[in-house]
């Protein structure tokens, strides 16, 4: 192993260490070594095993090199033009939410057309180390889920458990099925940052008590506790919101939630709850008031909406390979603000009437690109909860903005730290300059080339990266892309019908 391959490994373990939201220390703890080492590690100091590197990729869940089967990099040739027809596929976001949800069932609930992800195959695991039945049922991806009468809490998948980022959603269902329990959760929470905290205030009203120790959420109920008064969330966001309402499903009174999440994957969630009995008003605002079941057992049936963050991701690559597709099933509500702002840029498209999605109320419309010269907005890109600018939409606008003329500025308020991936970009040829850790100055047009880069951890900036390299000159090499399996059904091969030349490959 070379000094720059050892660096480089060590970079992309910093990088993912800090993405999931890990100190050194914390990290040596999982892995049963020392800080030191760790901070060795990191700069490149220290020879690495190829068990090591797999077990520290597993505590990261960043897939820094693959021993099993499956592809791990993908090679990219370049410049691209697309043309053809492809369906958005239903929502990734929604299927996780769903899933969680369905622990509130007693009966069988049939999900339809889910996205086959590696977020969605970690829950389904740890639903069955629960004892729940999950079928999939044919090529569609239909799937089954089917509860068992009482659900085996004590021996929860830990190691799925930890490799996803929703297992904090089982809490709002489970503290209706037991008194105390435990669930292992992902390395980085932390009780009192933004991203947890939140979930704990929406579920004390319910009698939930939380303590998180031993890299566990131990979790008590006090069933003399019940929402006395509305339920206001400090943050708008999404999986918070849909915590609430999970918890709410099962309360046979009335709760209400203001400052909730109207977000599409939320809509979703809460048609489905109508489908259990339960009673939501407000669906598609900011105050849900949720009359519950005290018991659900019935048979559904429901189909999730499409994906407005992969519509996105399609037209994305449409625009920076100025090529024309039909990108079908697209949700327009909750992307009208996105196809306002490119407009404004100058991009030119074409869209079909209306037709409502398999749930029964979801807008879609057929969306067919034309190639465009872009210019670069007149005010700063920023996302705002829903009906704004999706926070999950603004990374694209990068990789658009480095072929439109002139100045674009980037504002990531949300995430710490996102914005940085995004300067990946100049490795491929764009100018973007960080200003710092929220925002980034993107200056175009540019003319993308080939190179080899190690895919980013942060799920967005890595398809960005893909996107980029779509439109550039000669071959480029993305490493190690479990990221986006995590969050795409089979993109490259989707990418590929549409006429890329992306190849999967393996090392090892």
């Amino acid at each position: 192993m070379t000094e720059g391959y050892k660096n480089r490994i060590g970079n992309l373990i910093r990088d993912a260490r800090k993405h999931r939201g890990l100190t050194q220390h914390q990290l040596a703890d999982l892995l049963g070594t020392s800080q030191s080492a760790i901070n060795r590690i990191e700069k490149g100091h220290q020879n690495l095993s190829l068990e090591m590197i797999a077990r520290i990729g597993a505590a990261l869940d960043s897939e820094i090199v693959a021993l099993g089967a499956g592809p791990t990099h993908l090679r990219v040739n370049g410049p691209t033009t697309l043309s053809g027809e492809i369906d958005v596929k239903t929502s990734k976001n929604a299927g996780v939410a769903l899933l969680c949800a369905t622990l509130l069932n007693r009966g069988r609930t049939t999900l339809r057309k889910v996205a086959r992800i590696e977020e969605v195959n970690r829950l389904l695991e740890v639903l069955t180390s629960l004892g729940v039945q999950c079928r999939w049922l044919n090529d569609d991806n239909d799937l089954e889920i089917i509860p068992p009468k009482e659900l085996d809490l004590d021996h929860v998948d830990a190691e799925a458990a930890r490799r996803t980022r929703s297992i904090i959603m089982f809490l709002g269902p489970l503290l209706h099925r037991a008194d105390v329990f435990e669930l292992p959760y992902a390395g980085g929470c932390d009780l009192g940052t933004r991203t947890v905290e939140p979930h704990m205030a929406a579920l004390r009203p319910f009698g939930l008590e939380v303590k998180a120790t031993d890299g566990s959420y131990h979790a008590q109920v006090n069933r003399a506790i019940e929402p006395g008064r509305p339920i206001v969330l400090t943050e708008r966001g999404d999986t918070v919101t849909e915590n609430a309402l999970m918890a709410a499903a099962l309360h046979p009174g009335t709760t209400v939630i203001r400052n909730a999440s109207s977000n599409y994957m939320v809509q979703d969630l809460c048609f489905y709850l109508q489908r259990l009995g339960v009673t939501v008003e407000g669906v598609g605002t900011t105050t849900l008031t949720v009359t519950g079941c005290a018991d659900i057992d019935v048979d559904v049936d429901y189909a999730p909406s499409e994906d407005p963050i992969e519509a996105m991701s399609l037209l994305a690559a449409a625009i920076v390979t100025q090529s024309s597709i039909t990108i079908r099933r697209v949700p327009i509500e909750f992307l009208e603000i996105e196809l306002a702002l490119l407009e404004e840029m100058g991009f030119q498209y074409d869209r079909s009437d209306e037709y409502v999605a398999l749930n029964g109320h979801t807008r879609l419309v057929d969306l067919t690109t034309r190639p465009s010269k872009l210019h670069a907005p007149l005010d700063k890109i920023h996302p705002m909860p829903f009906p704004g600018l999706n926070i999950d939409n603004l990374p694209f606008f990068a990789v658009i903005a480095a072929v439109a003329e002139g100045q674009t500025l980037l504002h990531d308020w949300v995430y710490e730290n996102r914005a940085i991936y995004l300067t990946d970009l100049n490795k491929l040829g764009a100018k973007v300059k960080l200003l710092d850790p929220h925002r980034v100055m993107i200056e175009g047009p540019v003319s993308f080339t080939g190179t080899e880069l190690v895919c980013p951890p942060a799920l967005r900036p890595a398809v960005v990266i893909l996107l980029a390299m779509l439109a550039s000159k000669g071959t480029s090499v993305l490493r190690s892309t479990y990221v986006i399996h995590r969050g795409y059904e089979d993109l490259a091969e989707r990418l590929n019908q549409l006429g890329a030349s992306i190849e999967t490959f393996r090392d090892i």
